[in-house]
């Protein structure tokens, strides 16, 4: 029943919360403002309520704050009633005006405009919408939702101690009497932080790093990489897991001596010893005996002698990827800490060594964008895809750069780019943009061009000096100075960072996903009064614009159907309040290229290639663990994998061999037989769907041999819980136990040995003998391990061993499930894990083609995201053993687990299925096929639903 409250002189909001106090169970209410005059109306209420036993949650925030810390007082000397506060920030405020009652069969829900003040329960003009629910199946799903809701925001709050309420009394008072008085320009929005001392809280982002770095500790590691762009907290993030670890000395290593006092600050505020015991070691500072040292590279690369190689428990190593030169390297192989730590925002692989072998190949934390923008590590961006309706034609792949910037070059363009400028705006009082060009050419006509039409314009490249780019960026960073504007060609590789950019013009065809997002990344940093950066992307007739969708999608792993499906719906999915909107023209362009490419072509992955090859500056990517090192990477497993492309190559060398036909090592590789075999197992793992076998082989790079409990362990460092039994299953992988007959490489990686201990076979062995072939075998290994915990964690799955809504293989799927017999035959549309077994796996193509025989047209759709209908094979009966096991699976303890997938195949290359999670049979009818109604365990998320609609097929 729906019923509408609103204050009228017959009833009111007060009225509506006075009488369900008297007569519910139990109450909670969500609200953001509450003032002492609307708690004042109900004190009544609230003590009668308390007298019945009846037991009440409040939540209300600091948001504005509005408030009242003496309201939250007067609650909670009610006994019953329990009040938390939610902590507002600068970009997520807390605005729920929530009234929920139980009762003992239903429940009154109240949701509306209505604060908790007293103008807003009896006067003002609210609409406030009532809601009385039967607690009964129809309104499950709705009122689980709410209380998982509620008890959401319940867990994030903060209690309300005596601590919080005195500072949050002072910071309520200050903005909201006291400096009125004194200052009557104060803005009363100021955030209130708690702790308001110096001390610290980690952020979600930290404290996912600090339970890492613990558990690679736990599993005797003494080295590891933490991967995040500048400005998302990595200082913090050292501090932090310095304070968990409590060494008595420490040691902080930097490139740069601009960043140590910042550095030293922040460690100051985390962790708990004197500051008088940090201290600097520059060129000018020489605190040699402080128990926490700054210092720079060069300055430890004098004095490093001075102290002994234990002299530091935990070393902090700032700008990682500089670790390998030789300055570097003879400082760290004097010390022997206890736990080595590197940071990088840029792990690029330098001529003098892979920085990840380094640090063992430990990633702790590889935060990239999209991540970044959901944890609130950078500012939110509104982007917005314009049609260049200026008449440049740039259809013609054969454009040069100069051809191309010729005809950019009119000032018709620079009109129509002036007034989208001027009708979007910007953040902040004064523009400040970086407008990226073709050429230097293009940059300084564009800057000449908006020049003469007013707006005060500069360009730089790689040819001026650092002092007059540090010129040009700091009047381009000051409120008065007048520059609004720099035009630059390719300013990320000029080491140029400036966080208080606003606004972003993307004035070039896009060539690279890795361009656009190092590109956009230059204006997402964090600063002072900045709230959202704002990208204007100039989109022409050109063959590549689909690199766009790719590039904001975030992922290496994008299939064709994804990007199509969230280019069509705006990129919804995308984090926090980020935007994206391309205009018709622009999207319909983009989508038609999408229909029209076959991401999986040989021209495609080569063009792909050689795309990420010019971002590492020419050069050749040897290692997969290259392909980490920046942001929109093309992910290397699609050169080779078999799943994605019809001209695949065996294994990533063969797919060089292609591209550098001249390159020595690389043919000297690809003509190692032994070196290929095993080389094109090992990758025909990925990417790994679980860790296990990988982690296997990473313990034999260390010991030639070891027992199954160390192997159990070794599993262990990257899967939670008991892993006894699929570790088995691996190890008997490994050994060719369930390998057809026919397949390729025969090849035993592990095999037993004097029936208890396990070895690397001797083949392999050799290779590992070779000093050319080890690091990449080592480097497929590594990848596999660092790109799973990337993509997974370490949460036990628990069996089968299957994450939802990831995409497996028909074989991949008899793997997780531990299939004990020939994995090539664990195909058909139903199946068991064993004979007899407690678990069906249903195999489920949507789309039938035009010709199908109609014995087999199976009528398979998903009725809603909770509901899927399913066609039995033709020949199941209701009474047999299978029917029943289906039709009734509770009843018979049986999990049933669905995989679907829309299309067999696309561009001749057959598509794995989605697991959608496990079903239980709600109804069923008719036999020789049985249609069954399976209600799913996890409700789908909608755009993965909207994706499997048939009306939506784009291929």
């Amino acid at each position: 029943m729906y019923t509408l409250v609103n204050n009228t002189s017959q009833k009111n909001l007060l009225d509506e919360l006075t009488q369900s106090l008297e007569d519910c169970s139990r109450f909670y209410f969500n609200v953001a403002f509450v003032s002492y005059s609307g708690v004042q109306l109900l004190l009544d209420s609230f003590k009668l309520a308390e007298s019945k036993g009846i037991l009440g949650k409040f939540i209300t925030g600091t948001y504005l704050n509005f408030t009242d810390p003496k309201a939250i007082r007067k609650l909670k000397t009610f006994n019953d009633f329990d009040v938390r506060v939610f902590l507002a920030t600068e970009t997520q405020g807390f605005h729920p005006k929530a009234y929920i009652f139980e009762y003992d069969d239903f429940y009154k829900v109240i949701i509306g405009s209505s604060n908790l003040t007293n103008y807003a329960l009896k006067s003002n003009i609210e609409w406030n919408l009532q809601v009385i629910a039967k607690n009964d199946a129809t309104n499950e799903e709705f009122l689980n939702y709410l209380k998982d809701s509620f008890d959401q925001i319940w867990d994030s709050s903060l209690e309300t101690t005596e601590d919080f309420l005195l500072q949050y009394e002072k910071h309520y008072c200050g903005v909201r009497y006291q400096d009125l008085v004194h200052s009557p320009g104060v803005d009363t929005r100021q955030i209130f932080t708690y702790p308001l001392g110096p001390r610290l809280t980690p952020n979600s982002m930290q404290k996912s790093a600090m339970r890492e770095l613990a558990l690679l500790r736990e599993t005797g590691s003494e080295r590891a990489l933490a991967v995040a762009a500048t400005g998302t907290g990595k200082t913090l993030m050292a501090a932090f897991d310095v304070q968990q670890v409590q060494p008595k000395k420490m040691l902080f290593l930097v490139h740069r001596e601009m960043i140590l006092e910042k550095a030293m600050e922040s460690f100051a505020r985390v962790v708990n010893i004197p500051k008088n015991k940090m201290g600097l070691l520059t060129g000018n500072k020489k605190s040699y005996d402080a128990d926490y040292l700054f210092a720079t590279i060069q300055t430890m690369r004098k004095e490093f002698y001075s102290y002994r190689p234990d002299e530091f428990e935990y070393i902090v190593v700032d700008e990682a990827h500089h670790a390998t030169s030789p300055s570097y390297k003879k400082v760290l192989d004097h010390f022997n800490p206890k736990f080595l730590l590197g940071m990088t925002a840029t792990p690029e692989r330098s001529d003098n060594g892979n920085v990840f072998d380094l640090f063992d190949n430990n990633l702790a934390v590889d935060i990239r964008l999209r991540q970044a923008l959901e944890e609130n590590l950078l500012v939110p961006f509104h982007y917005y895809g314009i049609t260049d309706q200026t008449g440049v034609d740039l259809s013609d792949e054969r454009l040069t750069p100069d051809q191309i910037a010729e005809k950019l070059n009119v000032t018709s363009r620079v009109d129509f780019i002036i007034e989208i400028m001027n009708f979007y705006g910007h953040d902040g009082p004064k523009r400040k943009a970086l407008g990226f060009c073709i050429t230097k050419k293009h940059a300084e006509f564009m800057a000449a061009e908006f020049n003469k039409c007013g707006i005060p314009s500069a360009y730089l490249t790689g040819e001026d000096s650092e002092e007059e780019r540090m010129r040009q960026i700091q009047l381009l960073e000051s409120d008065t100075d007048k520059l609004n504007v720099i035009f630059t060609v390719d300013i990320f590789n000029e080491g140029i960072d400036i966080p208080s950019v606003n606004t972003v013009l993307m004035l070039r065809p896009t060539e690279s996903a890795i361009v656009f997002t190092q590109q956009l990344g230059r204006g997402l940093r964090k600063a002072e009064q900045k709230e959202f950066l704002t990208v204007l992307d100039f989109i022409g007739n050109y063959s590549k614009s689909f690199l766009i969708a790719i590039a904001l999608y975030g992922s290496r792993s994008v299939t064709k159907k994804e990007i199509t499906h969230a280019v069509r719906k705006g990129f919804r999915n995308i984090p926090g309040p980020t935007n994206i909107r391309m205009d018709v023209i622009a999207k319909d362009q983009i989508l038609e290229q999408l229909e029209k490419e076959n991401f999986y072509a040989l021209k495609y992955l080569i063009e792909d290639y050689q795309a990420f090859k010019g971002a590492l500056a020419g050069k050749i990517p040897y290692r997969l663990q290259d392909y980490l090192t920046l942001e929109g990477a093309p992910d290397p497993v699609l050169f080779f994998s078999k799943s994605v492309t019809s001209n695949r190559s065996d294994n990533y060398i063969a797919f060089l061999q292609k591209v550098e036909k001249d390159n020595t090592l690389v043919q000297k590789l690809a003509s190692n037989k032994s070196f290929m075999g095993i080389y094109t197992k090992l990758q025909s793992y990925l990417p790994l769907k679980r860790p296990h076998e990988f982690a296997i082989l990473e313990l034999c790079f260390d010991q030639e041999r070891f027992t199954k409990e160390e192997a159990i362990q070794q599993v262990n460092r990257y899967v939670d819980g008991d892993q006894t039994d699929a570790t088995a299953h691996a190890l008997e992988t490994f050994n060719l136990n369930y390998a057809d007959k026919n397949e390729i490489y025969g090849i035993k990686i592990v095999e037993e040995f004097e029936g208890y201990l396990y070895a690397f076979n001797k083949e392999l062995l050799t290779c590992l003998e070779d000093e050319e072939a080890r690091p990449f075998l080592s480097d497929a290994i590594h990848y596999g391990l660092m790109r799973y915990k990337n993509e997974f964690g370490h949460e036990n799955l628990g069996y089968p061993f299957l994450q939802l809504y990831s995409e497996y293989s028909q074989r991949e799927v008899g793997i997780m499930a531990n299939y004990r017999t020939t994995h090539s035959s664990f195909r058909g549309s139903t199946l068991q894990n064993e004979i007899g077994g407690a678990h069906y796996f249903l195999f489920i193509d949507l789309h039938k083609e035009a010709d199908i025989d109609e014995n087999i047209n199976y009528k398979d759709k998903f009725i809603s995201q909770k509901q899927f209908q399913w066609e039995s094979p033709n020949n199941t009966k209701v009474d047999s053993d299978r029917g029943r096991d289906l039709t009734q699976n509770e009843a018979y303890g049986k999990t049933i687990h669905l995989f679907v997938r829309k299309y067999k195949t696309v561009n001749n290359v057959t598509q794995r299925y989605t697991y959608i999670g496990s079903a239980n049979a709600l109804s069923y009818q008719n036999e020789k096929p049985i249609e069954i109604q399976y209600l799913l365990e996890n409700k789908m998320p909608i755009d993965l639903y909207q994706e499997f609609e048939p009306e939506k097929a784009v291929f």
